[in-house]
């Protein structure tokens, strides 16, 4: 059977493998740890000549990744705000980008930042009024849409498949950040997405213990530009660390199916205790958040948790609870976080693999203690 045609499941099972079928029949993918490579003679090139332009183990990571969101290249990068940077590599002086309202906040200061110094200019959107899309993409500068479905911490989900074929009428490029929900759930570029990104520290590495980003274009014509600027700009990710990522990216579809079976048991069961007022789940992986009726319980909550950490970052094996408005979006004005309903009482929490029950023990027991708390000292 041709590994092209197989599931994806299986695909992710024997990524590495048959690799080194001429040096070793090494199953595992090696880590080339080199920086440089020896020619035989001038004009003469294994095709490898500097790491940073190419390394073996990069290569088949990078391999692997196009095949999982089905694109035409991959690049595997230092960060996931690196990944973002080559992304917008291609914008110039005087562009216009459309973004939707709701993003992971290093997005937004990475914007201010290309604004301020760069000269790009950005126009928000909600993700759901095309009235609105058709409006922003008509005007000659807008040359690209930069979205997040579900969206970061909110959960707003966007038609891709609308986006984009609005976008398209006007040759505007769509840029779908892909990381909440990853390839096995959603696969923007057959939606009709030019490019995808994804901090791949989250769900694609999943253990909290690797920083990565990945960058997957659609056409050759957008992955010889990125292969160009990235050669340039230098920010690749090292060969242990793909390495690392490579190997985890074998156990995604096991570790997603349990996030997301926890996921939804936990957003149930918040849904129905009272001290909950809302629940932001989208239906699908492991990514939930929700509101406490009181903010003054909020760093109750956080101290009283036993199995859960209060931490940044998601899609780890350890479930870790964020609150937005002091983390991951602590940049923002208190106007800009009011107007995306990202207030002091919405937590974020990132579901990891522990047993589903004693996670919803660790949430109950914990938001239980800070209104205990809470009514203790109001009595003194």
């Amino acid at each position: 059977m041709d590994l092209k045609q197989a599931h994806i499941e299986t695909i992710l099972a024997q990524a590495g493998n048959r690799t080194d079928d001429v040096k070793t029949g090494a199953v595992s993918t090696p880590i080339y740890l080199t920086t440089a490579y020896r020619h035989a003679g001038l004009g003469q090139s294994t095709g490898y000549d500097y790491s940073r332009e190419t390394n073996p183990t990069r290569d088949v990571l990078q391999q692997t990744l196009a095949q999982l969101e089905d694109g035409a290249g991959a690049f595997a990068l230092s960060s996931g705000m690196a990944a973002i940077q080559l992304a917008f590599s291609t914008f110039k002086t005087g562009d216009t980008i459309v973004v939707s309202d709701d993003l992971y906040g290093g997005s937004f200061r990475f914007f201010d930042f290309l604004h301020e110094n760069y000269g790009l200019n950005f126009e928000l959107w909600d993700g759901q009024d095309n009235d609105r899309l058709t409006q922003l993409v008509a005007a000659p500068a807008t040359k690209g849409i930069w979205l997040e479905t579900p969206s970061n911490p909110t959960m707003k989900l966007i038609d891709i498949q609308k986006t984009a074929s609005i976008a398209h009428e006007h040759h505007v490029k769509v840029l779908v950040d892909n990381t909440f929900y990853t390839p096995l759930l959603q696969r923007p570029l057959h939606d009709g997405a030019d490019i995808v990104v994804h901090s791949a520290t989250k769900y694609l590495a999943g253990h909290n213990d690797v920083l990565a980003g990945v960058v997957v274009c659609k056409t050759q014509a957008d992955l010889a530009a990125l292969d160009r600027n990235l050669t340039t700009t230098g920010a690749v990710l090292d060969p242990f660390d793909c390495w690392l990522l490579l190997r985890s990216l074998k156990t995604l579809p096991l570790r997603l199916a349990q996030h997301e079976r926890s996921a939804k048991a936990i957003a149930q069961n918040l849904r129905d205790n009272p001290a909950v007022d809302q629940v932001l789940y989208p239906g699908h992986g492991g990514m939930i958040s929700f509101y406490l009726h009181d903010e003054s319980w909020v760093d109750d909550v956080l101290q009283h948790l036993g199995i859960i950490s209060f931490a940044e970052s998601l899609g780890g094996a350890e479930s870790l609870l964020t609150v937005p408005a002091i983390q991951t979006h602590a940049d923002l004005t208190e106007e800009e976080r009011q107007a995306k309903h990202i207030t002091k009482n919405l937590l974020r929490l990132s579901v990891g693999l522990e047993n589903t029950d004693d996670l919803i023990a660790d949430l109950t027991q914990a938001i239980q203690a800070a209104q205990h708390s809470i009514a203790a000292g109001k009595d003194d």
